[in-house]
């Protein structure tokens, strides 16, 4: 592998956060700005365990799966809580279903249960995403009462599947929430219902994290997001103070402490080599 995909931006490439691309500020380029950094570190989870997983040894498969297990249900909670209020915020906003075609692809239309030949193209997609990451914790489940029996081609192969649809739908969303800035229904700048509006949303980015586990999404979360990406930009966000986000890494990732070697950040937010490649 070239030295400039060492770290974890292959196989998906990091996505530019639109703050950084277009030094905007306004509240929609902040709000897929924000979503743009869980989708990375969503990114840098997939990214770590796709490189790692030809690398572990038996004596660490344990720990690899719980990893990886919990990559799958900081996912599976993320695309709920979007379900559940982010998307609704914004539709109950503008008074349209601007995540039409995103509540399908998350599987929450029932439209999906109908046959191949009637689906639309963005039925293909949540059967591309789904079939794939239901594959995957299905997996990891059946490997887990013999982490042994655990196989990197077997578990990459699932991956290979998910990846592309995955990378495509997750920077679709960033896209998508920045465009709201030119919605005929957009708050004004700096009104009462602009303020309102960011309350609400900042309210759900924050249970979004916390309510999945505070001992392994959060955690994981917080290991796969370099503080130093986009020169600093996003340095502290979220904005947990500093004694706050020691505990949270530091106290709370104590329960599975063992998982957290593969991580792509150490505890201070920096990026650093991934564990498995080293023990090769």
């Amino acid at each position: 592998m070239a030295a400039a995909t060492s770290w974890t931006d292959y196989p998906l490439k990091l996505v530019p956060t639109p703050r950084y691309d277009t030094k905007k500020t306004d509240m929609w380029t902040e709000g897929a700005s924000h979503m743009c950094n869980v989708h990375n570190a969503l990114f840098r989870g997939f990214n770590s365990i796709y490189q790692q997983a030809p690398h572990v040894v038996d004596a660490d498969k344990a720990a690899f799966i719980g990893y990886c297990q919990t990559w799958v249900k900081f996912l599976h909670s993320h695309t709920e809580h979007e379900e559940k209020g982010m998307f609704v915020i914004a539709e109950e906003l503008f008074q349209e279903k601007v995540f039409a075609d995103m509540h399908e692809a998350h599987g929450q239309n029932s439209m999906c249960r109908i046959r191949r030949s009637n689906v639309s193209a963005n039925l293909f997609l949540t059967e591309a995403i789904l079939g794939p990451l239901n594959d995957f914790e299905a997996y990891l489940a059946s490997t887990a009462a013999k982490p042994s029996d655990f196989s990197a081609p077997r578990a990459i192969a699932i991956l290979d599947a998910l990846r592309t649809p995955f990378e495509s739908h997750f920077n679709e969303e960033v896209a998508r929430i920045a465009s709201f800035a030119t919605h005929a229904r957009a708050p004004a700048a700096d009104s009462d219902e602009e303020r309102e509006t960011v309350a609400k949303f900042e309210k759900w980015g924050q249970n979004s994290l916390m309510e999945p586990g505070v001992t392994d999404v959060l955690v994981f979360f917080l290991l796969n997001m370099d503080r130093e990406h986009e020169e600093g930009l996003w340095r502290d966000w979220p904005p947990i103070p500093a004694p706050v986000r020691w505990a949270m890494v530091n106290v709370a990732g104590q329960w599975h402490r063992s998982w957290w070697k593969f991580a792509s950040c150490d505890a201070a937010g920096k990026r650093r080599a991934l564990y498995a490649r080293g023990q090769a």
